[in-house]
C-alpha cells in the first residue's frame, strides 16, 4: 500500500504514538517537486551515520534532545529549537534521549539544477 502524503490544506499531526520510538516510525508527511516534509523519530540507541542531502534543510526538535554534527562542531537541539543546513553539508544525527523532529528538505527544480561537474564540485 502506498504511503498517503498530506495534500495542500490537510492538517498534519506531529505528535508520536507510544510505538513510534520502539519501531523507529519516521514518516514522510508531504512531498512535492520542491519540498519534502518528514516527521523523524530518533531512538537514543539508533544514531544516523554521516550523510548529506542535496537540498537545503531544516531540522526542528519537537521532543527529546538531538545532537547534530556538522561543520566540525556539534549542535544540540531541544524542543522548540531548529537547525538549518545548506545542501550538500555532511552531517550525522543522534538522539541524546528518544526524540522526534520535523525535517524539511528543499528539493531543486530540474531546470535550476547546476551542471553535474559544477554541482559535484560544490559538494566537496
Amino acid at each position: 500500500m502506498a504511503l498517503q502524503h498530506a495534500a495542500s490544506g490537510d492538517k498534519i499531526a506531529l505528535s508520536r504514538s507510544d510505538d513510534d520510538i520502539a519501531y523507529f516510525t519516521s514518516v514522510a508527511l508531504a512531498k512535492t517537486a520542491h519540498m519534502e516534509l518528514i516527521r523523524l523519530v530518533l531512538p537514543k540507541e539508533r544514531p544516523m551515520p554521516q550523510h548529506k542531502v542535496d537540498g537545503d534543510m531544516t531540522l526542528q526538535c519537537l521532543e527529546g534532545q538531538i545532537a547534530v554534527d556538522a561543520h566540525g562542531r556539534t549542535v544540540t537541539l531541544a524542543p522548540g529549537e531548529m537547525l538549518y543546513l545548506a545542501g550538500g553539508v555532511p552531517h550525522s544525527v543522534r538522539a541524546l534521549e528518544d526524540a522526534v523532529a520535523l525535517l524539511t528538505i528543499l528539493l531543486a527544480h530540474p531546470h535550476q539544477a547546476q551542471p553535474a561537474d559544477t554541482a559535484q564540485g560544490a559538494l566537496v
